[in-house]
C-alpha cells in the first residue's frame, strides 16, 4: 500500500459527497411516483457499476471477492439494502432537506447502540451532541405535525430515522460477529450483494418496471454516480484520511442535497426544519471536530 497522502484522500472524500449529494435532486427530477420501481432501477445499476468496477480491479478473482465477504459482509449487505429502501421512502413523504439531515445521526446513534450493546465508552463531547441533537430531532418532527400535510412529514422522516438505525445495526453485526483482528468485510463486493439484495424483492413490489427513456437515464445517473461512484471514492479515500476527517468531510452531503434541490425544483424547508436541521448539524460538526483533535495523526 502506498504510503497514506492526505490532499488526495480530500479530494476523493469531497468527490464522494458531492456524489451523494445528487439524491434528493434526482428523485425529485424523475416522473415515475412509485417508490419501489424507484428502488429497483437504482439498486440494479449500482450493482452493475460495482460489478464492472470490482472486474476490473481484480479480474477473474472477482468472484472470489465476493464470496470472501463471509457473514460479515452478507449482513452489512442486508443492512445496506435497508438504508437504500428507507432513503427513497422518506424521500418521497417529507423534504429533502429532513431526509438527509435525519440520516446524517448515524454516528451518534452508532455510538449509543455501542455503548448499550457493545460497553464501548461514549465521550462525554458525544453526550452533549447526542442531547443537541435529540432536541434537533423533536425540533423537525414537531414542525411535521403542525404543517400541513403533517402525517406524510410525520411517517417521512421516521423512514429517515430508519437509515442511522439500519447502519448502526451493520456496524454491531460487523463487529459482534468479526474475528479479533481481522478486517472488515471488503465495502466494495458489499455493496454489489447489497444491490442485489435491495432489486429483488424491489422487482416483486413495483406496480411497474416500465419508465420512460428520460427516467432510466436519471437512474442509471443514481444508481452508477449518486450511489456507486460515491461509494467508490469514499473506499479510495479510507487509507488517507482520520476516521473523523471522513465524518466531517461527509457533511458535505447533508449541507449541499438540500441546495441542489432548492436550486433545481424550488423545494425549501421550512424556518422550524432548518432550525432544528442547524442544531443537528451544529452538532456533529462540534462533535466531529473534537474527536479529530483527539485522534492521533498516526
Amino acid at each position: 500500500m502506498s504510503a497514506p497522502d492526505r490532499r488526495k484522500g480530500l479530494l476523493l472524500m469531497i468527490g464522494a459527497g458531492l456524489c451523494w449529494s445528487l439524491g434528493g435532486l434526482i428523485v425529485r427530477s424523475v416522473e415515475v411516483a412509485d417508490p419501489w420501481t424507484i428502488v429497483f432501477w437504482r439498486a440494479l445499476f449500482m450493482g452493475l457499476f460495482v460489478g464492472v468496477v470490482l472486474v476490473a480491479m481484480h479480474g477473474r478473482a472477482a468472484g472470489v471477492q465476493v464470496r470472501g465477504v463471509g457473514a460479515a459482509g452478507l449482513i452489512a449487505a442486508i443492512c445496506l439494502a435497508l438504508q437504500i429502501y428507507f432513503f427513497i421512502l422518506s424521500l418521497k413523504n417529507t423534504t429533502t432537506a429532513n431526509t438527509f439531515v435525519l440520516m446524517s445521526v448515524s454516528p451518534l446513534v452508532t455510538a449509543v447502540a455501542g455503548w448499550l450493546f457493545l460497553g464501548e465508552r461514549v465521550h462525554a463531547a458525544t453526550w452533549a451532541a447526542i442531547a443537541v441533537a435529540l432536541a434537533g430531532i423533536l425540533v423537525m418532527f414537531g414542525e411535521g405535525l403542525v404543517a400541513a400535510g403533517a402525517p406524510s412529514h410525520w411517517i417521512g422522516n421516521l423512514f429517515a430515522l430508519c437509515v442511522p438505525l439500519a447502519y448502526a445495526t451493520q456496524i454491531l453485526f460487523v463487529r459482534r460477529i468479526r474475528a479479533p483482528g481481522v478486517a472488515a468485510p471488503n465495502l466494495l463486493p458489499t455493496i454489489l450483494l447489497a444491490g442485489i439484495v435491495a432489486a429483488v424483492p424491489a422487482l416483486f413490489l413495483a406496480s411497474t418496471l416500465a419508465v420512460s427513456p428520460r427516467d432510466l437515464a436519471l437512474l442509471a445517473l443514481m444508481g452508477c454516480v449518486q450511489l456507486g461512484l460515491g461509494c467508490l471514492l469514499m473506499t479510495l479515500a479510507v487509507p488517507h484520511l482520520r476516521a473523523a476527517e471522513m465524518g466531517l468531510l461527509a457533511m458535505i452531503e447533508t449541507i449541499l442535497a438540500p441546495l441542489w434541490v432548492w436550486i433545481g425544483v424550488g423545494e425549501s424547508p421550512g424556518a422550524t426544519a432548518l432550525a432544528g436541521g442547524a442544531l443537528i448539524l451544529g452538532a456533529l460538526f462540534v462533535n466531529g471536530w473534537i474527536a479529530l483533535r483527539a485522534e492521533p495523526r498516526a
